[in-house]
């Protein structure tokens, strides 16, 4: 089984059971880094707090505290469990077009991976933004269509993504909203700077390269 299918499938479960949840009971969308996974927050929903998470390969539901879990089998599958219609919220195209009832391909060693990148995502983007991001600091946010965890901090974007079209494996990056000044070897995309999770293996050497990047993109930067 190959990382780039496991990836599509938490991408589908993210946008299609856990951010449908969401949207429908809040009118949000962003998901949020868990322990061993991803969710969304904590939100009310008929008289009582309810959470629902991926961790691992399993589903989560948190209601008042009680947890029940399943197994991911099939986005269908997954949806039922929760007790939402299955689909993206219509805000935005749907990003994961899949059948619903199709067996969902899962490896637990690259879905361990995606996991793991996020949360070393989560925990220097969550420095960065103790350091710079105001008061209070944001807070980031795994986008479902995305299927990145990012913060903006003065119309920069930073975060990480577990792989996409273009990138077949982990990467980070730093997007200023206005590219038109960016020179240097620093910058590698067309929409600003991108480093492989091989080049960042801890929390620390993300956070460099955040640092880094919000240096080139403050003014009197170096």
């Amino acid at each position: 089984m190959d990382f780039t299918g496991t990836r599509r499938s938490l991408h589908a479960v993210a946008e299609q059971v856990l951010a449908a949840a969401l949207w429908r009971a809040t009118g949000r969308i962003g998901l949020r880094a868990t322990e061993g996974g991803f969710g969304t927050p904590a939100f009310p929903l008929g008289g009582r707090g309810r959470q629902v998470r991926v961790e691992g390969l399993d589903l989560v539901v948190v209601d008042d505290g009680q947890q029940r879990r399943a197994p991911l089998t099939t986005v269908a599958a997954a949806a039922a469990f929760v007790g939402v219609e299955p689909g993206a919220p219509d805000v935005y195209p749907a990003a994961t077009p899949v059948d619903l009832d199709a067996p969902l391909p899962l490896d637990p060693a690259d879905a361990h991976a995606v996991h793991r990148w996020f949360e070393r995502t989560d925990r220097a983007l969550a420095t960065l933004c103790d350091q710079v991001g105001g008061a209070p600091p944001p807070h980031a946010q795994l986008w479902p269509e995305h299927f990145d965890l990012a913060v903006t901090i003065a119309e920069v974007n930073y975060g990480g993504s577990p792989g996409d079209d273009g990138h077949p494996t982990p990467y980070a990056y730093v997007g200023p909203w206005d590219r038109s000044a960016l020179a240097g070897d620093f910058w590698n995309e067309p929409f600003g700077a991108s480093r492989p999770d091989a080049d960042l293996p801890s929390p620390a050497d993300l956070l460099t390269f955040f640092e880094q990047g919000h240096a080139l993109t403050t003014p009197g930067g170096e």
